[in-house]
């Protein structure tokens, strides 16, 4: 990636964090879901499901797919928001622009990474 490829990486990932920031849905299914969903298998079924004989907790058996799950779904909604900017035309008004053809896309990815990553401490703190 060059200096200016990766200038317009950061301009058009500052959009998309705006966007991202500003819709209700986007909050709910990056930090909500994942959050409900290690609640309710921890705390309401935790104690109804057994894990077998040794020493492991149930907790060290869901956390690995409840991540899972919230990195396939960081990712679909990464593919969603780039359809959506294609299919309104940005996509084609960005590249009758001076701007690198990959940073709309790196832009996507890298805020997919970013909502993923926000609430990586809570997993972290919960696990321990």
């Amino acid at each position: 990636m060059t200096t200016g490829a990766l200038g317009d990486t950061v301009v058009l990932t500052g959009r998309t964090m705006r966007h991202v920031t500003r819709s209700l849905d986007t909050v709910m299914t990056t930090v909500i879901t994942p959050v409900a969903m290690m609640l309710l298998f921890v705390y309401v079924l935790g104690g109804a499901i057994r894990t077998g004989q040794g020493t492991g907790s149930y907790i060290d058996y869901m956390l690995p797919g409840i991540l899972l799950i919230t990195i396939a779904s960081g990712t679909a909604y990464t593919a969603f928001r780039l359809f959506t900017d294609i299919r309104s035309g940005i996509v084609e008004r960005f590249t009758a622009m001076p701007i690198a053809r990959s940073a709309v896309l790196w832009a996507h990815v890298l805020t997919s990474l970013v909502a993923n990553l926000c609430h990586w401490p809570w997993w972290s703190r919960s696990h321990g």
